[in-house]
């Protein structure tokens, strides 16, 4: 297999699941980690991703220092065949290119979705935000059906598990990370464990923990910095350290491939 950058897609069709933010986190992570990092942002509108890294580059200007930091592009473009022209430009230099997908379903995001190597799916602790996977039954609670993208993502595995037969791709691996778990009652909890573990064995996505609905990761924000960056951040409470090793646990679980080393 060619030597190409892993492709790492976060989309969920709902805004509101902290997909940006994670995101972002993760790309500055293996930033640090020393991985060479490309992210680009598939929403020309919200730019997310794209304003984080920007106000990371000027807080690194103001302050005179030098942190870890991804590369980051806005994609303007309007067809599938230029995103995947793209894709081919970017990821000839570097080791992880992050796509960070609009919250809504348009051609572009499912076409990133489905060439992703690993796609990473977050959502929130509620059914309101399961039903993007699948529908439940009122009362027991049972999965009744797949939603559109869970088919889609499952079609596309379909396809992906032929190219790596022929040695083009990696297997794509879907992670669905569990956001704001904190905030959730604990009868709705066991509910939604039990309605992804069942999900999990149909369709083959792995469920890991993500980040909590904290207030630090919405402060960091206008400064483009992390909880990774630290000495720039003052001084750190226990939710703060809480946070960073739910970070550390998230990159972990992810399963990513190892950082080539020059």
């Amino acid at each position: 297999m060619a030597q190409t950058a892993h492709r790492i897609v976060f989309a969920n069709e709902k805004g509101g699941t902290g997909k940006s933010t994670t995101a972002v986190h993760v790309a500055v992570a293996l930033s640090y980690l020393g991985a060479r990092v490309t992210a680009l942002d598939l929403d020309p509108r919200q730019r997310t991703t794209h304003r984080y890294m920007e106000n990371r580059v000027a807080t690194m200007e103001k302050r005179g220092i030098e942190l870890p930091t991804p590369q980051c592009e806005v994609f303007r473009g309007r067809s599938e065949q230029a995103l995947m022209l793209g894709l081919e430009r970017l990821e000839k230099d570097c080791d992880f290119l992050i796509i960070d997908n609009p919250g809504r379903d348009d051609p572009l995001a499912r076409t990133a979705a489905e060439n992703a190597d690993t796609l990473v799916t977050p959502m929130n602790d509620s059914f309101v935000d399961f039903d993007l996977i699948g529908q439940v039954d009122a009362e027991t609670f049972k999965v009744k059906k797949l939603s559109f993208f869970a088919e889609l993502i499952w079609e596309a595995r379909m396809k992906r598990s032929r190219a790596t037969a022929q040695g083009q791709r990696p297997e794509m691996d879907w992670v669905v990370v569990r956001n704001r778990t904190g905030h959730v009652e604990a009868r709705n909890m066991a509910r939604i464990e039990q309605a992804l573990a069942e999900m999990a064995k149909r369709v083959g996505f792995r469920v890991t923990h993500g980040l909590s609905e904290r207030v630090i990761y919405r402060e960091l924000f206008p400064s483009g910095l992390t909880l990774l960056d630290k000495g720039h951040l003052g001084e750190l409470g226990t939710s703060h350290l809480i946070a960073r090793q739910e970070l550390r646990a998230l990159i972990k679980s992810l399963n990513l491939p190892e950082i080539p080393r020059s």
